[in-house]
């Protein structure tokens, strides 16, 4: 009996340790990706109005400060909260300088046992601040594109219901209710903007700000158009619907045709760094005894430079707008 103890103890061990990286998982989860469910932002709101507080400040719940500037000007901490609503996170900025000081606290330890504390410092703050900042340019990226992609389904959905005679806020909430994540959210947020006394073409323009694409732009100021003028508004959906349809197979027509020459580009690019490391590990002398001329630096620099510009230069060949 006292011979397995020390294996149930380990046991033990194990099924705790099992518990909490699950549980902080879970907890980084809820805390980075938890959404408000709509009766919670239902009732915050109405708990405003409760307290005697106006339209314009339920609105304010529905219109984040930092959409409503132009979109390349405010400071860092307002640039940083455009980027994280942009990503459909729901956290702070606060929350990602902690998550860049422990980045960096993590990388400084784990750098300075092969560097100097002086570059592993620099290191550290580089990989602090650019680690969180490309993963949420990505999470933007996917989001925007998801997005995109789902918006000529749901101005068709908008048509199909005003043809039968709804109202559009009607349609609106249809596309919030019935279409996923991330054109259901923003339609529900279009929604309640409008149930709270605010005009449709401000609410899609709104929208066009949160999104910031070119599509969500066309679409507010055909709303904003059809509001002010009148008009067949199923007719300008439908339209529009086919002319982004359109332009999203351009675009992968685009991509197709020019795919051999950004994998070219790319080739070329990384083809000459493979052949420096290649050299270093086959034959370390070949750049080792010259390491030590004084011209060696200089060299050094221009090659870095020239491989540099060479890849600037492949990359804007073989980049389009459309």
């Amino acid at each position: 009996m006292f011979d397995q103890l020390p294996h149930t103890v380990n046991v033990l061990i194990y099924v705790c340790v099992f518990l909490g990286v699950f549980l902080t998982y879970e907890g980084l989860q809820q805390l980075f990706f938890r959404r408000e469910t709509q009766s919670e932002a239902r009732n915050r709101r109405m708990r405003v109005v409760q307290r005697g507080g106006s339209t314009e400040d339920a609105l304010k719940l529905l219109r984040d400060t930092a959409l409503l500037g132009p979109e390349k000007k405010g400071g860092l901490y307002m640039r940083l909260r455009r980027l994280l609503l942009q990503a459909g996170v729901s956290v702070g900025p606060f929350w990602v300088f902690l998550c860049m000081g422990l980045i960096a606290v993590a990388a400084f330890f784990a750098a300075v046992r092969v560097l100097p504390a002086g570059p592993s410092g620099g290191l550290s703050v580089v990989l602090a601040v650019a680690l969180p900042l490309f993963v949420l340019m990505q999470m933007k990226s996917e989001r925007i594109k998801k997005l995109t992609t789902q918006l000529p389904d749901a101005l068709d959905l908008m048509a199909r219901g005003l043809k039968v005679g709804h109202p559009v806020t009607v349609t609106v909430g249809n596309v919030a209710t019935n279409m996923p994540d991330p054109i259901g959210s923003e339609f529900g947020l279009i929604a309640d903007q409008i149930n709270f006394g605010d005009d449709l073409g401000t609410a899609f323009h709104d929208f066009a700000k949160r999104v910031a694409t070119e599509d969500a732009r066309y679409l507010a100021v055909a709303i904003g158009i059809q509001h002010g003028t009148g008009g067949n508004l199923s007719r300008i959906l439908n339209v529009l619907s086919q002319v982004i349809r359109d332009r999203h197979n351009m675009r992968k027509k685009i991509k197709a045709i020019s795919a051999e020459g950004r994998l070219s580009g790319f080739i070329l690019t990384f083809l000459p760094v493979l052949i420096y490391f290649s050299i270093e590990l086959t034959t370390p002398t070949f750049y080792g005894d010259v390491r030590g001329d004084p011209k060696f630096p200089y060299f050094a620099l221009a090659i870095v430079g020239l491989v540099m510009a060479q890849g600037l230069i492949l990359h804007r060949l073989v980049k389009f707008k459309f």
